[in-house]
């Protein structure tokens, strides 16, 4: 999995720096060495400047231990990340980013995703605008105008009757009052955690045929 193999050269890196740092720390003291046994008694080496080098590899050494020591924190962090992503898988989650999962049914062939949105006040005109992943927008239609919570279930088909691909969709929801000011709309689609992608440094929730960050997540219910 790449998440394994990017700690796998993450660490080697260190393990790599540390080796070359004991080699060239032991070069040092070899040179070190042989220059204290052949220097001339009547101008000896200066003492501080070796004193120095040493205080300066040590540096060194603790700076690469410190990092071997963060590499190990965030090893600790993503496994326990992807620990409790799994524990989502067979949950309801609840997203309010207007983002959608448009699945097709393997029983009658019908795709559908589904959405609801929520008007501050009634409206007297409502836009529902959706977006492919890549921000184009696809399909549009007249909204709801009624205040409270209205649900949208888009058949997949874009403005043109095209059927669309599975994947992320993402809704969005323009009203406005008899005087032309905005409502204030707000959004919620459902879906099922069907598995954990862990290929990647973030663990990813799929959602039927999206994956969405544990971030995205505004709500998760009961296991189903």
């Amino acid at each position: 999995m790449t998440t394994i193999n990017t700690q796998q050269t993450l660490n080697g890196g260190q393990s790599q720096a540390a080796q070359q740092l004991a080699g060239n720390f032991d070069t040092f003291l070899t040179l070190l060495t042989t220059q204290l046994q052949n220097q001339d008694p009547l101008s000896p080496m200066d003492s501080n400047q070796f004193t120095q080098q040493l205080v300066m590899f040590s540096q060194v050494e603790q700076q690469i231990n410190t990092n071997d020591n963060l590499q190990s924190l965030i090893a600790l962090n993503l496994s326990q990340t992807a620990n409790s992503a799994v524990n989502y898988i067979g949950r309801s989650v609840v997203m309010t980013n207007g983002e959608g999962s448009l699945q097709t049914n393997s029983d009658d062939g019908t795709a559908n995703c589904d959405w609801t949105y929520n008007l501050a006040s009634a409206s007297a005109g409502t836009t529902l605008t959706v977006k492919d992943a890549s921000g184009k927008v696809v399909f549009t239609k007249s909204g709801n105008t009624s205040a409270g919570n209205n649900d949208f279930s888009w058949d997949g088909k874009d403005s043109n009757g095209n059927q669309l691909p599975d994947g992320k969709y993402t809704l969005s929801v323009s009203a406005t009052a008899s005087d032309g000011s905005a409502i204030t709309t707000t959004l919620a689609s459902k879906a099922i955690v069907t598995a954990v992608d862990m290929s990647g440094t973030t663990p990813m929730l799929v959602l039927g045929s999206m994956e969405i960050p544990l971030s995205d997540v505004s709500l998760v219910g009961a296991p189903s």
